[in-house]
């Protein structure tokens, strides 16, 4: 038998209802819409940056502890970082949780575009709902384990600073998932899968420029342009790309350009992005990055230093894991929109022009397939310290696109609480069959092991820096 169809075999075995326990773990997540709803808003309106999210994890760690969990804050030195844990023995099973917004990009829950004045930051990769469906998700479980008698751990990681962050990477280095058997995820999309997509591994840094400022005009000869520097760093850059594996990305914005323009600024900076399928690719794009801003510090008499930010190892799909995940995601089913939420879902198509799909597809469930994905993740790292499998539903109108103000417009909107819901009962099975079956805990640490390789030491791709609590101020 082909490992392949030794997969398949466990899957299809393992992939029926757990009809003969009571209570039904999905049953469970669906008395809690209320509060799945009610938590997704609230992160929502608040919508606080990475490693600033106060608020949300509070609101997280209260709804948590008043079900009995027992919980750790402050974890890996991070303050809105948190573990949440409730039962006794093993096995542990995690279910991660985050809850930042995106700065620069903000939107009411309209149906057409609505900026919301004074508000700098929205939910626009709709972690507000990531962070309701597995706290549901989580307390479900609780439920189903106390019921049921079954011996075990559930825990929830409240993860912060996804968006360039990198927090759960700071939580893998520091060996808080060295315990835990099976850990599972899930993101906001405009469909529904639970396809094994992999993502590529990523680093950021900002680049720092120091020149001497003058009078653009009356003393231009003294001056030292900063921006110059970042300019010229920006320029080579931008040449590289014509001499870059297909699969890699780079990306980059100016944070800092200088104030006036009859000002010589003395100080500029550039956050740039590097991506890879492959962590050493990263480094080998990374190298020639750091020799360009070099050589244009050099080259406009201006000096150079940069600050990596944050860097995500690639996720390691399990296949064991992503075949079952794919059954339960099908036991549940898509997302079904009532007729005021089609008028809704509409109008925001109205506005995805070509890429708009039919709202009909929302209740489908995707093929399964191996893919990959050309986003990052830091759960990526979280992948490479233990077993990690993911679900993704359609919390947006199909066809909207991550990072959109219509992302940020669905996340707040019953569309997007109804997709975390399926989140949530997916995760919530998943965990029951992980739980009650060992057969497949060890099926999935073998293909763990298998992938990783005899020997594997983990490595992060930010170093021992400690985590950059103050990226967003």
């Amino acid at each position: 038998m082909t490992r392949f169809a030794s997969i398949l075999a466990i899957a299809t075995l393992i992939a029926a209802p757990l009809a003969a326990q009571v209570p039904d773990p999905a049953a469970e997540v669906a008395a809690q819409k209320d509060r799945t709803a009610r938590v997704a808003q609230q992160l929502w309106d608040w919508a606080e940056l990475g490693y600033l999210e106060q608020r949300s994890s509070g609101l997280m760690m209260e709804e948590l502890a008043g079900e009995g969990f027992r919980i750790e804050a402050g974890i890996a030195d991070i303050p809105t970082a948190f573990v949440a844990e409730w039962g006794k023995g093993g096995p542990v099973i995690a279910i991660l949780a985050e809850y930042d917004a995106l700065p620069g990009i903000n939107q009411s829950a309209s149906a057409t575009r609505d900026p919301v004045d004074g508000k700098g930051a929205g939910h626009a990769c709709g972690h507000n709902l990531f962070g309701a469906g597995s706290l549901t998700a989580a307390i479900a479980v609780k439920n189903w384990l106390e019921a049921t008698g079954t011996p075990g751990r559930i825990r929830l990681y409240g993860t912060p600073a996804e968006e360039g962050g990198s927090g759960k990477v700071y939580m893998t280095r520091a060996g808080l998932f060295d315990d835990v058997d099976i850990a599972i995820h899930w993101h906001a999309d405009d469909e529904n899968s639970a396809a094994a997509r992999t993502s590529l591994a990523n680093r950021s840094a900002k680049f720092r420029f120091h020149g001497v400022s003058a009078h653009a005009a009356g003393a231009p000869e003294r001056g030292r342009s900063a921006l110059d520097g970042v300019e010229a760093m920006n320029m080579m850059a931008n040449m590289m790309h014509e001499h870059m594996p297909q699969q890699a990305r780079m990306h980059y914005v100016i944070t800092s350009g200088g104030n006036a323009p009859n000002v010589v600024p003395d100080f500029a900076e550039v956050f740039y992005y590097v991506r890879h399928p492959d962590p050493k690719g990263v480094e080998d794009i990374w190298a020639r990055l750091e020799d360009a801003a070099r050589g244009a510090a050099l080259g406009t008499g201006t000096k150079v230093d940069w600050e990596v930010i944050h860097g995500n190892n690639p996720l390691l799909v399990n296949e064991t894991l992503a075949m079952v995940m794919d059954a339960k995601l099908r036991q549940v089913g898509g997302v079904a929109y009532s007729a005021e939420e089609r008028v809704w879902a509409a109008e925001i198509q109205k506005s995805l022009g070509d890429a708009a799909k039919a709202l009909e597809s929302a209740a489908e469930i995707q093929p399964y397939s191996k893919s990959l994905g050309y986003g990052s993740t830091d759960v990526g790292d979280v992948s490479w310290a233990t077993p990690t499998v993911g679900v993704r539903t359609a919390t947006w109108v199909p066809g909207t696109s991550a990072h959109s103000w219509q992302a940020v417009a669905a996340s707040g909107h019953s569309i997007g609480h109804k997709g975390a819901q399926v989140a949530a009962k997916a995760m919530a099975l998943m965990a029951a069959e992980l739980f009650t079956n060992p057969e497949l805990r060890a099926a999935a640490r073998a293909e763990f092991d298998q992938s990783r390789g005899p020997g594997y030491q983990y490595r992060s791709l930010l170093g021992d820096r400690p985590p950059p609590l103050d990226y967003r101020k």
